[in-house]
């Protein structure tokens, strides 16, 4: 049985474009970046990763809502997105360990959405003319009222988010007695990247997104993560400058995601906003140091750049984005420091790139 909602929503593009359809979640107006996530399932886990923070998520799957929400399945306390966008919306899920419907779930966390909208056409738009912001409203149906309202939300580029999603005191996650203690700046962190560290004899305390690297050292870890997270990381002076100190200590350091964009900027190179950024679960990336394809889980809307002649000759480049060769990883040669990309903790995706947190603790081990 589909959920069909009585209630009209609309949507609307920052470029003027409009679509009609059926109000979801919560009755009421919000907005964002509108972007796509082609997987085909975890959609709980994407709605509650803090890097989507500030963003409205297209979903390309065609049914959403089918296995409703299971409270292990969370990578944040609550959904961090703005909004959502489905083309076939059910309200009855079949999943026995669900502790609820998707429907109820977005009720309870205020999240507004649209379904019954053609959304491969959506996907289309963002293709072809970039990542817009937008508004989704099942309360203003007047496409011109819109338009204007569209017009106050911010730009990505330039946002600074990650200490909005931050914790704001520090945890510990783990055994006491674990061999490795991590010290993990977050930026926006996602629990399966805790779960898979505490799987490898670490334990992690997790501090906020602007603590200074004297702090943190205080704490004596092995070894430093800095973790994925929303918003554009050159808006991000302070983790920029904690990371140079963290490199300075000559501790092991691994990034995944915007951790990866903040250790280039801290190595001297740049970021950049891409067109319209790659999210999903099928994403392949080559490995250059042992020549393999991994396929990988992804949520980035920035990415890092090095100018062939201005490169810093103490950073390798270690893996590429085979669909349009774009950097998914890099290594410093002059410090125990590596980062990638994408999503080594796959919640969702596949597992080829599991490694990496190995990787880690053996550079702890060496240290």
């Amino acid at each position: 049985m589909k959920f069909i909602s009585k209630e009209k929503a609309i949507l609307i593009l920052e470029d003027g474009t409009y679509f009609t359809g059926k109000s979801i979640g919560k009755k009421g107006t919000s907005g964002g970046e509108i972007c796509f996530n082609t997987g085909m399932t975890g959609y709980q886990e994407i709605y509650t990763d803090p890097s989507y923070y500030g963003q409205v998520i297209v979903n390309t799957t065609a049914h959403i809502g089918n296995y409703g929400v299971h409270k292990e399945e969370q990578e944040s306390g609550r959904p961090t997105i703005s909004g959502i966008v489905v083309n076939d919306f059910s309200i009855v899920h079949s999943r026995a360990q669900s502790e609820s419907s998707l429907q109820e779930y977005l009720e309870e966390h205020g999240i507004v959405g649209i379904s019954n909208v053609d959304t491969r056409k959506i996907v289309r738009l963002i293709r072809n003319k970039g990542a817009m912001n937008c508004l989704i409203s099942s309360e203003e149906l007047d496409p011109e009222k819109l338009k204007e309202k569209v017009k106050e939300l911010p730009s990505m580029a330039g946002l600074e988010l990650s200490s909005e999603v931050s914790v704001r005191e520090p945890y510990f996650v783990g055994d006491g007695n674990a061999r490795f203690k991590v010290a993990a700046l977050d930026i926006g962190i996602k629990r399966s990247i805790l779960k898979n560290l505490t799987k490898r004899n670490c334990y992690i305390k997790v501090f906020p997104a602007k603590t200074t690297f004297e702090e943190m050292e205080k704490w004596h870890p092995d070894g430093y993560f800095l973790s994925n997270g929303p918003g554009d990381p050159a808006a991000m002076d302070y983790a920029i400058e904690t990371t140079r100190k963290i490199l300075d200590s000559n501790k092991p350091v691994f990034g995944i995601c915007l951790g990866h964009q903040v250790l280039a900027l801290a190595s001297g190179l740049s970021t950049y906003k891409m067109h319209h950024g790659h999210r999903g679960l099928n994403h392949p990336i080559k490995n250059l140091e042992t020549g393999f394809c991994e396929v990988t889980s992804q949520n980035h809307g920035f990415c890092v750049s090095i100018d062939a002649e201005a490169n810093p000759e103490h950073v390798e480049v270690t893996h590429i984005n085979l669909n349009d060769n774009t950097i998914a990883g890099i290594r410093l040669k002059n410090k125990p420091a590596f980062s990638v990309q994408y999503h080594p903790e796959s919640s969702p995706g596949p597992h080829d790139s599991r490694y990496l947190f190995d990787s880690f603790v053996d550079l702890m081990s060496n240290s």
